[in-house]
């Protein structure tokens, strides 16, 4: 049984997810702030955190940076009433899994916790199942540690970014359109969030694994079709 914090101010939201949840069939905490999180999340064996931007202390990005910088790789749902790309970009980037919109129905979030849910115990098996460090040019993936390194130096990553470089490089050499990735590692069904979430985790990876962003030599965008990962040490000359 999966163990669900929410963290909500909003005594009647509270109250209806935690219904929704129970109903469902998960073991469910709740708190109206980030105080003493850190805690909560290890003496309750957290699985996946509903987390609220808006709190009325410490608001949710930084309550997410806290746990990211804690080394607590627990998947979070950001919960925002601010339908705002900045807001939901600022959250996705310092390592939160998903973000749902309010209003929403219990039946939205729950299928968003299963999917979350999903992509996560997979991520998890494949890391425990690989024993190996693979190479792509000057960038190096540890399956084992879950580190990556670029040039010889440390590449930091949120485990969204990490989880989309390993699945693309795993499919060296195929396009994937932006809802297969959407699909393999978020988890969603076809018809899920909008796919610009993809772009926007691509362009962050970019950033951080490529030697040239603009020119990437991995990452490559397939116009019109995706994106395709490709090994600069079996690139053509």
């Amino acid at each position: 049984m999966a163990r669900i914090l929410i963290v909500d101010d909003e005594p009647s939201l509270v109250t209806l997810l935690t219904y929704n949840l129970k109903k469902s069939g998960y073991e469910v905490y709740s708190q109206n702030d980030g105080h003493n999180i850190i805690e909560t999340i290890k003496d309750k064996q957290i699985d996946l955190i509903l987390l609220d931007v808006m709190l009325p202390d410490q608001n949710g990005v930084e309550i997410t940076r806290d746990i990211r910088a804690a080394k607590i790789d627990v998947p979070i749902i950001m919960v925002t009433a601010l339908d705002e790309e900045v807001d939901k970009i600022v959250g996705l980037e310092i390592g939160a899994d998903d973000y749902i919109t309010k209003p929403f129905s219990p039946r939205e979030v729950i299928a968003r916790i299963k999917a979350v849910l999903r992509r996560f115990e997979h991520g998890q098996k494949r890391q425990e199942e690989s024993d190996n460090i693979q190479t792509y040019g000057n960038l190096a993936i540890d399956y084992d540690k879950m580190a990556v390194q670029l040039n010889g130096e440390n590449v930091k990553l949120t485990p969204k970014e990490y989880e989309l470089l390993t699945y693309m490089a795993q499919r060296e050499g195929r396009v994937l359109d932006r809802e297969t990735i959407l699909h393999g590692v978020w988890g969603y069904d076809y018809g899920g969030p909008d796919t610009r979430m993809v772009d926007m985790h691509l362009s962050h990876l970019r950033d951080k694994v490529e030697n040239d962003p603009k020119h990437p030599v991995m990452l490559k965008t397939v116009r019109g079709m995706g994106y395709r990962f490709e090994n600069p040490e079996k690139a053509e000359d």
